[in-house]
C-alpha cells in the first residue's frame, strides 16, 4: 500500500488527488527551505518578484554589485526551472515512470550536500552567501517547474502570492450577498469551497514548513535540510526503482 501511494504521487500516471497531495508535501518543503535559507543568508529565495524589484531598485541607485547579485539569483532560478523541464521531457520521451521524480531526486541531492557541507562552507563567508543564494534559487526553480508541468500549471509550491489571491477571491464570493431584488436573471455568485479548502491547506502547509525550517535552522543549523532531502527521496524513490527494475535508464544514441 505505501509503495502504491508513493507511486501515485510522483509516477507518470496522474490523478487530481495525487497532484494535490504532492503539492502539499512540496509546499511544506519549499516553506522550510525558504525560511531556513533566510536565517542562513538573510534572503528569501523561493519567489522572484522581490528579486526583480530589488534589481530595479539597485539599478536606479547605481549599486552594481547588488544588481549582479540579484541577476545571479534570477538566472539561477531560471536555470533550475529549465533543468527541471529538461529532465521531465527526457523522461517523457522514454515514457519513464520517474519522469517527475527525477527533478525531486536532484533537489534532494542538492539539499543533502548543502546540509552536510554548509557548516564547513560557511567559514568562507565571502563566497558562501552568494553561492548559497544561487543554490537555493536553483532548487526552488527546479521544484516549481516540476510541479507546474505535472499539474498543468494549476499548482505552484514555492510562492504564495497566487494562492493568497485565489483565497481572497473565493472569500469575496463566499461572503457576497446575492440580493433577490435584482431578479432571477442576475448571475448568482457562488464560492468554490473545494478550491478554498485546497488553497487554504497549501497556505497552511507552507506556513508550517516555514516554522519548521526556521526552528530547525535555529536549533540544528545547516543539517536541518537533511530531513527535507529525506522527504524528497521518499516521495521520488518508488517510480525510480520501478524504472531501474525495468532497465529503462539509458542515453540516446
Amino acid at each position: 500500500m505505501p509503495a502504491h501511494y508513493f507511486r501515485s504521487l510522483t509516477g507518470k500516471n496522474r490523478s487530481t488527488q495525487a497532484d494535490r497531495h504532492l503539492g502539499f508535501s512540496l509546499t511544506f518543503v519549499a516553506g522550510a527551505t525558504n525560511a531556513g535559507g533566510f536565517l542562513a543568508v538573510k534572503q528569501y529565495t523561493s519567489h522572484m518578484s522581490g528579486v526583480i524589484s530589488a534589481i530595479a531598485d539597485q539599478t536606479a541607485l547605481g549599486d552594481a554589485p547588488l544588481v549582479v547579485a540579484g541577476a545571479g539569483s534570477l538566472i539561477s532560478f531560471v536555470l533550475g526551472a529549465a533543468g527541471s523541464a529538461m529532465l521531465v521531457n527526457w523522461g517523457r520521451r522514454r515514457r519513464l515512470h520517474s519522469q517527475y521524480a527525477l527533478p525531486l531526486l536532484v533537489e534532494a541531492l542538492l539539499l543533502l550536500c548543502f546540509g552536510l557541507m554548509g557548516s564547513h562552507l560557511a567559514l568562507w563567508d565571502t563566497l558562501f552567501v552568494p553561492a548559497t543564494v544561487v543554490l537555493l534559487c536553483f532548487i526552488m526553480g527546479l521544484q516549481n517547474a516540476m510541479i507546474t508541468k505535472l499539474s498543468g500549471a494549476e499548482i505552484r509550491t514555492t510562492h504564495m502570492t497566487g494562492i493568497v489571491t485565489d483565497i481572497g477571491i473565493e472569500l469575496g464570493k463566499l461572503f457576497y450577498w446575492n440580493s433577490s431584488r435584482l431578479g432571477a436573471d442576475a448571475p448568482f455568485v457562488l464560492a468554490n469551497r473545494a478550491k478554498l479548502r485546497i488553497h487554504g491547506a497549501m497556505l497552511t502547509s507552507f506556513l508550517i514548513g516555514g516554522v519548521a525550517g526556521a526552528m530547525g535552522f535555529k536549533h540544528i543549523g545547516y543539517a536541518s535540510t537533511v530531513p527535507l532531502a529525506g522527504v524528497l527521496i521518499v516521495l521520488a524513490i518508488v517510480p525510480v526503482l520501478d524504472d531501474l527494475r525495468a532497465g529503462v535508464y539509458r542515453l540516446e544514441r
